[in-house]
């Protein structure tokens, strides 16, 4: 038991190590480990067998569908729209243009549900703006970074789906309805801490709008805010599935791009091509982690690490603390959705045992993953965030510890206190 646990771990940090991709070092790594258990042809045949059979899942049509509405969303001048929405709104505070960028990422991440695309279209539009009005180049940074994972929160999220289909069927909308809470107290967190940067660095206001300008900004926002009634409304009343919203998601947008003629057919192709080469990289991971979720199935992995994380205490405090430390230290070497994929089955299950409701541990889950989106070396999102501000790590890295520290608290804010993420799906059952 503990030599496959060890064949297994080994060999998945080897292949990373030398630059093997994620997907692959998860597929040869479940192989290898398998081959010391049963024959080598049975071994080729069953790891095969199950990356076909763990994306036979109807559900999992819904991440290719809101992959191209968020491909659509950042081509088609919506984040834009939201940002000048924003602006009209709190932009004359100051330090305003660190806010806009907040409630603009938590808008059109949440609508896009990518924080890479909002960390990106945010980046670009706000940066400039920044840099002309004398804003410190690496705090934008830092918070157009941490606030973009807020997307990933609030929904709809294609990590919660993820989630959905590794747990075994926790209601997706329920995890939808999970997120409003924790990823809008994320963002309160972040503005916080932005308003004692702005303090300390005597930021001027900015030029007051008028409530006619509030008022045709919020118009000229409203279609695309709208999307987000659409989905979730219609998720949550019954009217369509996960999956159908998706596909109605990018009818919206595409419609929504024809009006703003942001889109031409020359784009549309670009989009068409990115969205199917992101869903490919994503399946993949789905493919061969629900490959390695059933080999550690069968070397009853999760078992073993159940037995021992309980042996270590019953107090379920304690152990929601050790998982949280698990969960961040895998977040700042492991993409999210493997990471998702491959921590679930094992992780669950422990949670299961101590009364935690998988809606919450799914909260709990995707939240320390967010952190490591943030943090070197392979957070996706600190590097996109990094690139549009034409800045580095190195130096992005001082302001983003105050931020690093309200996300965890915000953490534990939501792992200690389930009715942060229970009460919207308990108040809708």
């Amino acid at each position: 038991m503990i030599t496959e646990i060890l064949i297994l771990v080994i060999s998945f940090v080897i292949l990373l190590s030398i630059g093997v991709p994620v997907a692959w070092s998860i597929g040869i790594s479940c192989l290898v480990t398998i081959l010391f258990s049963i024959e080598s042809i049975a071994a080729f045949t069953t790891v095969a067998q199950r990356m076909a059979t763990g994306l036979d899942s109807f559900s999992l049509l819904a991440i290719p569908f809101f992959i191209l509405a968020g491909q659509i969303m950042n081509q088609g001048g919506i984040a834009n729209r939201l940002i000048k929405f924003a602006k009209a709104l709190i932009g004359s505070l100051p330090g305003g243009l660190i806010y806009v960028n907040v409630i603009a990422a938590m808008l059109f991440g949440a609508i896009s549900g990518s924080a890479v695309a909002a960390a990106s279209a945010i980046g670009g539009i706000l940066g400039p703006h920044m840099e002309r009005e004398n804003y410190s180049k690496e705090f934008g940074a830092a918070i157009n970074v941490t606030s973009s994972t807020t997307g990933l929160i609030i929904p709809p999220s294609n990590v919660l789906i993820v989630y959905s289909l590794a747990s075994g069927g926790v209601s997706i909308a329920s995890l939808f309805l999970a997120g409003y809470i924790p990823g809008i107290l994320m963002g309160l967190a972040l503005m916080l801490v932005a308003s004692v940067w702005i303090k300390k660095k005597k930021y001027p206001a900015g030029s007051k709008s008028s409530l006619k300008m509030i008022a045709v900004s919020f118009l000229d926002a409203l279609p695309s805010l709208l999307l987000l009634v659409v989905v979730i409304g219609g998720i949550v009343s019954g009217i369509f599935t996960a999956t159908e919203a998706s596909g109605i998601a990018v009818l919206y947008t595409l419609i929504l791009a024809t009006i703003y003629r942001e889109i031409n057919l020359k784009k549309l192709y670009n989009i068409f091509l990115s969205s199917v080469g992101t869903t490919a990289i994503v399946l993949l991971l789905i493919a061969t982690s629900m490959s390695m979720s059933w080999v550690m199935s069968f070397e009853n992995i999760p078992q073993t690490v159940s037995d021992l994380l309980l042996g270590l205490s019953e107090n379920k405090y304690v152990i929601l603390i050790i998982i949280n430390l698990l969960l961040l230290f895998v977040g700042t070497f492991m993409d999210m959705t493997p990471a998702i994929l491959i921590f679930t089955p094992i992780l669950l299950p422990v949670m299961q045992n101590l009364g935690v409701d998988p809606i919450h541990f799914g909260m709990i889950m995707v939240m320390n993953l967010c952190v490591g989106l943030c943090t070197p070396p392979v957070g996706a999102v600190l590097f996109i965030g990094v690139g549009v501000a034409k800045t580095t790590i190195q130096k992005v890295m001082k302001p983003l510890l105050p931020l690093y520290v309200v996300m965890f608290i915000v953490l534990l804010l939501v792992t200690y206190i389930p009715e942060i993420s229970l009460w919207l799906p308990k108040l809708f059952e």
